[in-house]
């Protein structure tokens, strides 16, 4: 600054009256005018709290995406504990499928991505074993196979008949 002149700043703004004035860019006047309108009044989610102002993870925005688009988040899990996680589910899984076909390919792509691991493992070791093909579409059988009900008149039948007395005590 030379002389004494002060020039002015992005900060603030003479007026004609020599007063500094604040500056207000183009965009903040926009948002200001809009706000004075009641542009602003309708919006949802108006005087709520923002969601995950806590959460300080790194892949907060991941979770956020994952939750909002109904993904699982074992999508985030490497593949060895995701393929485990699928072993010990794989008896539910079986039990949704209706033919013993479908049973049996669903236990030869298990077993495929299985041996798939077993030759390139990746992520963490867990362990992870093929599954017997014939031992759980046998298991999906007795599972699927409907109790077979007892006949009528034994459910209602004590299992031994009342034993007599040995000593007639009152028998007149």
């Amino acid at each position: 600054m030379r002389g004494g002149d002060r020039a002015a700043t992005v900060e603030e703004v003479t007026s004609g009256d020599g007063a500094p004035q604040p500056y207000e860019s183009a965009v903040d006047r926009a948002v200001r005018e809009a706000a004075e309108r009641g542009a602003f009044d309708d919006l949802p989610g108006r005087g709520k709290p923002l969601p995950h102002l806590e959460d300080t993870s790194e892949d907060w925005w991941l979770r956020g995406y994952l939750d909002r688009e109904g993904i699982s988040r074992e999508l985030l899990l490497p593949p060895s504990v995701q393929l485990r996680k699928e072993l010990d589910r794989l008896p539910a899984t079986l039990d949704a499928l209706r033919t013993e076909a479908e049973v049996r390919a669903h236990v030869r792509e298990v077993n495929r991505r299985v041996v798939e691991h077993l030759r390139f493992p990746s992520g963490p070791r867990v362990p992870v074993h093929r599954v017997d093909v014939d031992e759980a579409v046998a298991g999906w059988a007795a599972r699927r196979a409907p109790a077979t009900p007892e006949p009528p008149g034994t459910a209602d039948a004590p299992a031994d008949p009342p034993r007599r007395r040995w000593w007639p005590w009152r028998r007149r």
